[in-house]
């Protein structure tokens, strides 16, 4: 029963019907066909999803994207990261990474990360003899930041779930976060060497420290906010959930006071794209409650505990397994999808073998973002490709190493449980 639930999802999203229909589909028809439910349970449990007090901090998050984009933002931490890196060899890759990292930690999306910054270094590294699938590859994978490190809307979807601490988990994602970026700089590092790419080995100007203090003078405001958002959660000032609005006020006083390029007449269009976009999340994360009940009740999480055990008592294989399982899925099916099937089984898991959670929800998070990038289904490579206007087949033939350089560091988080939970523990999550 369980595993023709699965192939019908699963096939269902292969050959194109939308996320959130094919994971409704799993739990209607499940429910419709076991004896002891009612079809009212469906919409119930749906409803159960979505009562949430940390899930409230979505719609917020979300908005807080649209209206740093808006607002202009990312051109200046472009521009001060190119101040800061642009003197390396592939200075204008480097700064992109940098630029990704600093602008993930006010959007909390991997698609507003990669967006944002994709339509304002790609053109211009395309100018400088940048290869388009080389800078769409790796700006689609650096975006994957902006769900790493703190604040991350797929960290409030899975702790809502999982029913974690979202402000625990969003200190769990600094290390690895700023890891995948390191990572990331070290691979353009690594191609730079090779005889193909003569334009990474460029180099601009020196370091100067007065550019440096300049260009502070514009971005402050911009790099200030990862500040006031974790630093409010820590001191309890707010919470994670209401770090959301905080995040909202703050992109909204930067774009209509400080840098001034956001306009009254444009609220009306923001607002609409953000209601739009949580009004679809949230009714994947709504059927996926009820098909994830439904599961539940199936005794899919037991199975899969009693499998795994079958395989290996150890935790890290087991959470190599997941991980395994996980990104194999993600190439296929749409990722979002693959981690709110898993997240009850992945909860199971955790407390079965007593791995940390938050080192196991970092795990999922990576493994989701890993996904967004794997070919064919990959969102965030899409998005790219198409603001470098090149093919995706000539994107794909970049992104495997900047995967492997992400997929390196989900493994040290494996091997290295403190990457994930130090931070969090010391702060007493």
């Amino acid at each position: 029963m369980i595993w023709l639930l699965f192939a019908l999802m699963f096939g269902s999203m292969i050959i194109g019907v939308p996320i959130l229909l094919a994971i409704a589909l799993v739990g209607y028809v499940g429910i419709a066909v076991v004896p002891d439910l009612v079809l009212p349970i469906f919409a119930q449990k749906m409803f159960v999803q979505l009562d949430s007090f940390t899930l409230l901090a979505l719609p917020y998050f979300i908005l807080a994207g649209a209206l740093m984009s808006a607002s202009g933002m990312s051109q200046q931490l472009v521009d001060f990261s190119r101040v800061l890196v642009g003197h390396f060899r592939a200075g204008l890759a480097h700064a992109s990474v940098v630029a990704s990292m600093i602008f993930a930690g006010v959007s909390g999306s991997s698609t507003a990360d990669a967006s944002a910054i994709a339509s304002i270094v790609i053109p211009t590294m395309k100018k400088e003899g940048y290869k388009a699938g080389f800078a769409a590859a790796l700006i689609a994978t650096s975006g994957t930041i902006g769900a790493i490190i703190p604040p991350s809307m797929i960290m409030v979807v899975y702790g809502s779930i999982a029913q974690v601490s979202v402000g625990g988990l969003f200190l769990a994602g600094i290390i690895p976060g700023v890891l995948v970026g390191l990572f990331l700089m070290a691979t353009v590092t690594i191609y730079s060497y090779l005889p193909a790419y003569p334009e990474l080995r460029v180099v601009h100007g020196e370091f100067d420290w007065r550019a440096v203090v300049r260009s502070l003078g514009n971005v402050w405001m911009a790099l200030l906010g990862p500040f006031i958002i974790i630093g409010g959660i820590l001191s309890g000032i707010f919470t994670a959930t209401e770090a959301g609005a905080v995040a909202c006020l703050y992109a909204l006083l930067i774009g209509l006071l400080v840098s001034g390029k956001l306009k009254w007449r444009q609220l009306p269009e923001i607002l609409l794209e953000a209601a739009v976009m949580t009004t679809m999340v949230s009714g994947v994360i709504a059927v996926a409650g009820a098909s994830g009940w439904l599961l539940g009740y199936l005794e899919f999480n037991e199975g899969v505990v009693k499998f795994t055990l079958s395989l290996s008592q150890d935790k890290t294989t087991i959470l190599l397994i997941l991980a395994v399982v996980m990104v194999v899925l993600g190439t296929f099916v749409d990722s979002l999808a693959v981690l709110l099937v898993f997240a009850p089984a992945a909860i199971q898991l955790s407390r079965t073998y007593g791995i940390d959670p938050f080192q196991m929800g970092l795990v999922m998070v990576m493994c989701n973002q890993i996904g967004s990038v794997s070919p064919p289904t990959a969102p965030l490579l899409f998005i790219t490709t198409s603001i470098a206007q090149t093919t995706y087949s000539e994107v794909n033939r970049h992104v495997w190493w900047f995967m492997l350089a992400e997929t390196l560091v989900m493994l040290m988080v494996i091997y290295i449980p403190g990457l994930a939970s130090w931070i969090p523990r010391y702060f007493g999550f």
